[in-house]
């Protein structure tokens, strides 16, 4: 039918018109996107370097609030690795790759794989990591594994750095020491990042495998930050809360967004162009229907509609005998009798007393199962 058709065109473009916030982005943009922003996360890490002892001087005070909450379990996690190379080594190699590995390739996944949700994935993740570099700039902290040896800590990666590439200057490949923040601890991106990984692979992975594996990984990262005395708990802690707290800002800065780039389009006119996802299709002209010979009009003059019955007409027509109607009491040969019609008053046909007034009783002088008044109407008696 070409009204339908018509319809479902019009749906289709309206379905179209929906999907255009939801179309990947281009794949060579986001990748330079995300260079950026890591550039600039790593030369924020730079910037923020403090000489040192404002850095120890903040982790010996998370260090007293730990103890205070007794929340300190970065001591005994950090005793129970360096005790047990099969546990610090894979911790180690956790610490210092799977950051850098595991963030990314749920990013190509979030893109490749649910696109819908990418860019609300990547916001996320720049927000959350800007306001992890103000945190690292307002409190330098110094990691456990920097503070003086007497308050119980020793750093695993130094201890173990044969096995891996590492040095003895956090998870950077040896030599290349100077070009990390030695004092960026509080809060702990480990965690955060892990944070996000997981929540993401919850969501929207199809897998339960998958999506289990992605609930215990900030627990593992967790646990291998403080064995491996990278990180306080109170760090980790900070970085679920930054991560917390980009999730609150991701949606009004993406709306931002949207009106800073409409504002810049109409200020250079030049809107931006529509999705080829959004893009209505051709609403197709409705063809007209073939005529045959059998739906042909006749030719033929209709006839005229005769005027409506006015009351008048009606009741003479209704007196007028006619050979179908006669007039009452005259019976045509060859027919039976009509029946009478029942009276509109209900004691016609029956003797009621004069407080009695339901119809069919008996009369008082019936005999023998009879009864004085017959089926015929009182006015036709």
């Amino acid at each position: 039918m070409p009204h339908s058709a018509a319809a479902r065109a019009r749906a289709s473009a309206r379905v179209g018109a929906t999907r255009q916030p939801g179309a990947r982005p281009r794949w060579w943009a986001e990748l330079t996107l995300v260079v950026l922003i890591y550039a600039a996360y790593s030369a924020g890490r730079l910037l923020a370097r403090d000489d040192g002892s404002a850095a120890v001087d903040h982790g010996l005070a998370i260090l007293r609030v730990e103890k205070a909450l007794f929340l300190n379990a970065e001591h005994p996690l950090n005793r129970l690795f360096t005790a047990t190379p099969a546990l610090a080594v894979p911790a180690d190699f956790v610490y210092a790759s799977l950051h850098y590995l595991v963030t990314p390739a749920v990013l190509v996944w979030i893109f490749r794989r649910r696109s819908t949700h990418y860019r609300a994935a990547r916001s996320w993740l720049t927000i959350s990591t800007l306001l992890g570099l103000v945190g690292f700039t307002l409190l330098p902290t110094s990691p456990p594994r920097l503070l003086d040896a007497r308050h119980g800590f020793v750093d695993t990666m130094a201890q173990y750095s044969e096995y891996g590439w590492w040095g003895g200057e956090a998870s950077a490949p040896r030599g290349l020491g100077e070009m990390t923040n030695q004092f960026a601890a509080m809060p702990s991106l480990h965690v955060g990042w892990a944070v996000w990984c997981g929540v993401l692979l919850w969501r929207h992975a199809r897998t339960p495998l998958v999506r289990w594996l992605g609930a215990f990984y900030p627990a593992v990262i967790t646990v291998v930050v403080m064995g491996t005395a990278n990180h306080y708990f109170l760090d980790a802690v900070a970085g679920a809360l930054v991560m917390a707290v980009g999730a609150l800002l991701t949606g009004p800065a993406t709306r931002a967004a949207d009106r800073l780039r409409a504002a810049v389009a109409a200020r250079f006119g030049k809107p931006p162009a529509p999705s080829p996802s959004a893009a209505p299709a051709p609403i197709p002209s409705p063809a007209p229907e073939p005529v045959s010979s059998h739906t042909l009009p006749s030719t033929a003059s209709p006839e005229p509609s005769s005027p409506s019955p006015t009351p008048a007409s009606s009741a003479a027509s209704a007196s007028t005998p006619s050979p179908d109607h006669p007039p009452n009491g005259t019976r045509i040969p060859g027919r039976p009798a009509p029946r009478p019609r029942a009276s509109p008053i209900v004691s016609g046909g029956c003797e009621t007393s004069a407080g009695d007034r339901f119809p069919g009783r008996r009369t008082r002088g019936s005999t023998s199962g009879t009864s004085s008044a017959d089926d015929t109407p009182a006015t036709a008696r």
